[in-house]
């Protein structure tokens, strides 16, 4: 059996699969048949599941993205352009949480949502990890305070201001590094990703919004990200697999602010060409 399944009851054979399809590697047979993938298609096949999106009467499944796990679109769950807006501007970097954990099931939803993001060229290769004991994230902060020493002192005059204060707050029992947030979770990607950084923040944004719908905060964990990049101490203790050049942390937890309003930001700059 090859990869596309047609209902040959419902295909109307109008040839939308055969447009929609990226990869061009669907035709319909004899030119006006039911479509089929064209000779060495299923070696191309990047298993994206426009041909079954598209399809109006849910004529196509493919063996790599069945109909049977692509819901239909729900018409009463579409949002208006104003609650967009309104969405994507509340959603803000929370840095005090509760002394809350976060229940598993709602890591796992989020990160189940975040498999969804677009990776280039649909290869799909984000790989997660995820901590939930406050004691581990603790040494993780710890080990990065130690990465922040060695770097403040080898270019003082490079570093951004705030680094030092972060080492100061820190030697003072003050964690701005992961905060008090009970998890924290790290994307990473292999090299044979080939858009690897793209794929990992796509996922985690995806995460990152996600989470509000399950009542939760999120930060994005820049200061631990650089000591990924600059200490394979961090690395290896946090896990990244060998030969993961592309990853990013994140801060997960009940957050112990409640916003009211939506700050504004700098006006965009467009050239328009």
């Amino acid at each position: 059996m090859g990869l596309l399944i047609i209902d040959e009851t419902k295909c109307r054979k109008d040839g939308i699969c055969v447009r929609e399809c990226p990869m061009v590697i669907i035709k319909l047979k004899d030119g006006d048949g039911f479509p089929e993938m064209v000779p060495g298609g299923e070696s191309i096949c990047n298993r994206c599941g426009h041909c079954v999106a598209i399809c109006p009467e849910g004529a196509l499944s493919h063996a790599g993205v069945p109909i049977e796990k692509s819901p239909l679109i729900k018409k009463d769950l579409e949002i208006s352009g104003e609650q967009a807006v309104q969405f994507l501007r509340s959603r803000r970097s929370v840095r005090f949480f509760k002394k809350q954990p976060v229940e598993k099931e709602k890591l796992q939803r989020l990160i189940e949502i975040a498999r969804y993001a677009p990776s280039g060229g649909n290869l799909q290769l984000v790989e997660w990890m995820v901590f939930t004991d406050v004691e581990r994230i603790k040494e993780i902060a710890g080990l990065t305070v130690e990465w922040l020493r060695k770097l403040v002192a080898n270019s003082p005059q490079t570093v951004p201001p705030y680094l030092p204060l972060m080492i100061g707050a820190w030697d003072m029992g003050y964690n701005s590094v992961t905060w008090s947030a009970p998890a924290v979770i790290v994307a990473s990607a292999p090299k044979e990703a080939t858009t690897g950084m793209v794929d990992v923040s796509l996922a985690l944004c995806y995460l990152d919004l996600a989470a509000q719908s399950l009542g939760l905060g999120t930060c994005w964990a820049g200061v631990v990200e650089g000591a990924l990049q600059g200490s394979a101490e961090v690395r290896k203790f946090v896990g990244v697999p060998e030969g993961h050049p592309y990853h990013y942390a994140m801060m997960v937890g009940y957050p112990k602010p409640k916003y009211s309003r939506l700050p504004e930001r700098k006006a965009p700059k467009i050239p328009w060409k």
